[in-house]
Order: C-alpha cells, then structure tokens, then sequence
C-alpha cells in the first residue's frame, strides 16, 4: 500500500479485517516493528479520537511521533501552481510537502472541507497536493471527501456485532445546527460497497449525497420506513451536497430517539463521534447497552496500526 486516501486503497478487506481481530485479541507481535521510524501528524482541523488513536498505534508499532496543529504552528499555505505569491500566503504547498518529507518517513494529514466550493472540495487539494509532493507515504486522517480510518474501523465494529451474515445497515441524515462535510458519510458508504453490506441511506429531500458515490444503493426519504427492521443505524448528519454547504433542515424530526429505535430489528446504533446529544441523537439511545459509540472509537487505534504497518511495509 503506497498512500491510504480513501477506501478503495485497500486491496483485501478481509485480510485486514483479519490482522485487526489478531490485534485485539493479542494473536499478533504487539513488539515495535517499525522502531526509531518518524510518523507526522499534521492537523488542518482540531481532533480527538483521530489523533490519539493514530498516537496510540505508533507508540504500539515503535514509531515515532511529530504532531503539528498547522493552522496555528505553521504558514499559511499557497494550493495553487504557477501562481506569484504576492499576498498573505509565505510557503507553497508542493515546498512544505518536501520538507516534511525530510523530517518523517510518513505523514498524515487532516484536512477539512471548507464547504463553500463544491468544485475545489472535491478535488481535495490538500491531501492530493501531499500525494504529489511528498516523497513518503501519506495518510488521510479525513479530508474534504473521504474518513477511510474511520469506515475501516466501522467495518470491524460491525463484524464483531452482526448476527448475520449480511445484515441490514441504514446511514440515516440526523440534524445538526451547523453545516457539516460529508466525508464520513462517503467511507461510510465505500466501505459498505466494498464488503456488500446491504445499506440504505435515508436522509430528507435535498440532502441526497454525491451520486457518484451513492450509486446502486437505495435511497429512502422517509426515516420510519427505513429503520423497519435495521440490525444497525448509522447516524450522522452532513450538509446539502445539491446546494452545496447548506442547512436546508433545523427540526428535530429526524433525530435517532428510542421510539426510532422500537421500529429496528432491536438494532445497534453507531456514530463516529463527537456527537451532539439530543438533536442527532437521545441521551437514552446513545447510553444504551446497545450504543457503539464506544466501541467503535477504541477500533480506530487498531484501524490505524494496521495501516500504518501496511504502509511501512514497502519502505522498512
């Protein structure tokens, strides 16, 4: 595995399904493998399960730590080429990359959607910039598009909870006061492709996501109709990716609660977390015995120490 951007970089799921249930279960050499090696962790945006988790299984593997919180420690940075660098912007992008280069033998990178240009979200500048430019591999700690950490640890969540084979899996829209990237939602859905997963998305009219993504899974705008029978529920909010950042939705109506709930197949409920308690979902569901959140959040260490061991492999 050269870089990990998305979830489409994972060659055999299983397989790493299967080093990340060794992990857990001690059946793998917990020994530091990649000792004295440098991992750079450089954040655009703030984090807490991300970084501690992705700390955590470098210390695990003997890598090395730099962390670097960009926005307040470092230069503001010039995306563009062929551009004079007349204004505010004191470094350029393919520059820091090479640097950073120097310093780490892997870096990974957190970098939002700014949720004003469709366009330049998709082309998640920052993250392909460090793929072009740095000369180590890269990770995608979330960017403007993709979390694959994050599905890569909800595809373990759910195998140690399913009681069948191929169970029913909705991603249900829940509200938020503020407009939200959709890059969760996206891995999400890759990820549940990938392992053919039988999902449904149900969000209100007009926060359909990207289509591209969404392609072949069914749809459904009515909530009550799609909780019928879930064995999980997957709450997350983003924002209109039609008309693009916006709010479109501030009721309560959507939000995850136990009368929600009764309608499932006595279903697991999942979020990625932070979450905001009594309007994505109810103090009563996200406390339950059958609440996640927890679980899913201590599989993000062993998601990243896999990748970061599968992304070293080639450079040891």
């Amino acid at each position: 595995m050269k870089n990990f951007i998305n979830s489409n970089d994972i060659q055999d799921y299983n397989y790493l399904l299967g080093e990340i249930n060794k992990c857990k279960n001690g059946l793998s050499n917990y020994k530091p493998i990649l000792k004295n090696k440098v991992l750079g962790l450089i954040f655009f945006n703030p984090s807490l399960r991300t970084r501690l988790s992705t700390q955590k299984a470098a210390i695990n593997l003997g890598l090395k730590c730099i962390v670097m919180n960009f926005k307040d420690d470092g230069w503001q940075l010039e995306l563009d080429d062929n551009i004079i660098m007349s204004g505010n912007k004191a470094e350029h992008i393919k520059d820091a990359a090479k640097v950073i280069s120097q310093y780490c033998d892997i870096v990974g990178i957190r970098a939002f959607a700014n949720l004003e240009n469709k366009e330049i979200d998709n082309s998640d500048k920052i993250i392909n910039s460090f793929v072009k430019h740095a000369t180590i591999p890269v990770l995608n700690l979330e960017s403007s598009v993709a979390h694959p950490l994050q599905a890569l640890a909800d595809a373990v969540t759910i195998n140690e909870n399913k009681n069948s084979i191929n169970p029913k899996i909705v991603l249900t829209w829940a509200p938020h006061p503020k407009p939200l990237p959709h890059a969760v939602a996206n891995s999400f859905i890759k990820m549940c492709k990938i392992n053919k997963y039988d999902l449904i998305i149900t969000n209100p009219k007009g926060y359909d996501l990207n289509t591209k993504i969404t392609d072949g899974i069914e749809i459904i705008h009515d909530q009550n109709k799609a909780f019928k029978n879930a064995d999980f529920i997957y709450a997350k909010n983003w924002s209109s990716y039609d008309d693009y950042g916006k709010v479109l939705l501030s009721d309560n109506s959507w939000i995850v609660n136990d009368n929600k709930m009764k309608l499932t197949n006595n279903a697991y409920f999942m979020h990625c977390l932070p979450v905001r308690r009594n309007i994505i979902v109810s103090d009563s569901v996200l406390d339950s015995k059958k609440s996640l959140v927890i679980q899913q959040a201590n599989n993000r260490t062993y998601a990243a120490q896999i990748i970061l061991k599968e992304l070293m492999s080639d450079e040891k």
